[in-house]
């Protein structure tokens, strides 16, 4: 029997709390927490030192020097996944995924464009991706000048040092759905290795669930004077930049704003933060980026793409794009004792359990489908994945918030169906998603109704 609509606020609560029919899978999965605690801040240490030592990886420095120039950079990086691999009985492919970039405005002659990647292939559906990347690349104050010695120590030598360190620590596992670590080149002449791997992930139908680009994840001291070590932003777009008139039409009806799968991905590196990762907590900024800058993830997004930026939450711009030097008493430059190798582990971290829960994890729901207009209840529909994708599935978990809230509140486990009624629950009033649980408690990010929120929402043909 239905409740009268007075109840419903009261009712919230033991709608959370009530078992649904079928068993309820554990809400905590225990190796993510030996997970979390394994990134080693020494073995990072040891990486950004290595990268700072080939004095400058710009895009268009020397790539004949072993010991100089982003070629012996890339090399290293490509020598150490493959070390990585041997390590784990040659779980990683390694590969180059390359193109020439010429007139540019920061590219102006014919340059190679080199990003180095190593997959992890799922056991059980290799096609769906999720990716951690960093850059290999770094700039002075000059963009164009390719000679200075330019060490980028957390710009971003810290991002590749920890994607190398994260496939150490996941290379040990396996996973149902592919993991790719990537190294990209190419950022701060426009973000060409992004759109490269980009594009060569269309041309191999990778279905990317996510992409955690890491920019500078290793300074703690602001130039704000602020001091932090517990806390992270990750950046995500609102809606996505590929989407239809028609598209566009209907989210301005039923909303999802603020439910991109760029936004529930970022949803989901909190909570992940929350659960697994001691001291430290998730800023989400509601932005693309920093305002008016870019980084590697805008690629994968314009593409439609779930993807975000990891980074610390204060940044010292005495620090970036800076030529080395000491002027009114001030010290300028990217250097590596600007960096904090715990805090840099800690970021590492909360990519790695995000990660693995997600490969883990059953592949988000497909197709998720809301009505409830004029009606004091809501159901939701979605779509199951064929088995093979899915082995692991228990079923599904509905979840829901009031529209000003940036988390979601009160979810409910349903169990392994494809639609769910929750009575007297008014559709007017909150924001609805569904996630994928599998029997080891991993659950997939959450899916807001319809094309705003679909994780499936990008093709070769857009």
């Amino acid at each position: 029997m239905k409740l009268p609509l007075i109840a419903v606020v009261g009712c919230l609560a033991t709608v959370t709390a009530t078992a649904a029919h079928a068993q309820t899978p554990p809400g905590d999965v225990a190796a993510l927490h030996d997970i979390a605690v394994a990134p080693s801040p020494a073995r990072i240490e040891a990486d950004i030192r290595t990268l700072v030592g080939f004095g400058t990886r710009h895009t268009l420095s020397e790539t004949e020097s072993d010991t100089r120039g982003i070629g012996a950079a890339r090399r290293w990086i490509k020598a150490e996944f493959e070390r990585i691999s041997k390590d784990c009985g040659g779980c990683l492919e390694v590969l180059t995924v390359s193109d020439t970039v010429s007139g540019q405005t920061r590219i102006p002659e014919p340059v190679e464009v080199v990003s180095v990647i190593a997959i992890q292939r799922g056991k059980a559906d290799p096609d769906r991706v999720v990716m951690m990347s960093g850059d290999i690349d770094s700039r002075v104050s000059d963009v164009m000048d390719f000679t200075s010695d330019s060490p980028g120590a957390n710009d971003n030598a810290s991002g590749i040092a920890g994607t190398l360190e994260a496939a150490r620590v996941l290379s040990r596992h396996d996973f149902n759905g592919t993991i790719v670590y990537a190294a990209l080149a190419g950022e701060e002449q426009g973000l060409f290795g992004g759109k490269i791997l980009a594009d060569y992930a269309r041309k191999h139908d990778w279905r990317i669930e996510a992409v955690l680009n890491n920019d500078m994840i290793g300074n703690i001291a602001g130039i704000n004077g602020v001091v932090d070590n517990t806390t992270a932003r990750v950046f995500s777009e609102g809606t996505r930049v590929n989407e239809t008139p028609e598209e566009a039409r209907a989210r301005r009806f039923t909303g999802g704003e603020v439910d991109s799968p760029s936004r529930n991905l970022a949803r989901y590196i909190d909570r992940m933060a929350d659960l697994y990762v001691p001291n430290l907590d998730v800023m989400m900024v509601y932005r693309l980026d920093r305002f008016g800058r870019g980084g590697h993830h805008r690629p994968f997004n314009d593409i439609g793409a779930p993807a975000v930026r990891v980074m610390e939450t204060n940044e010292h711009y005495d620090r970036q794009h800076q030529d080395l030097r000491t002027e009114g008493g001030v010290v300028y430059g990217d250097t590596i004792d600007g960096v904090d190798f715990a805090y840099a582990a800690k970021l590492t971290a909360l990519n790695a359990v995000s990660l693995a829960g997600m490969a883990w994890a059953p592949p988000p729901p497909a197709g998720v489908e809301i009505e409830g207009a004029v009606s004091p209840d809501t159901t939701l529909r979605w779509t199951r994945p064929p088995a093979a994708q899915a082995p692991g599935l228990a079923g599904y978990r509905i979840h829901w918030r009031l529209t000003t809230e940036p988390q979601w509140t009160h979810s409910r486990y349903v169990g392994n169906v494809d639609g769910y009624t929750l009575e007297n629950v008014v559709i007017d009033n909150y924001f609805f998603g569904v996630s994928a649980v599998g029997s080891n408690g991993a659950e997939s990010p959450v899916v807001f109704p319809g094309a705003a929120g679909s994780f499936g929402g990008y093709s070769a043909a857009r």
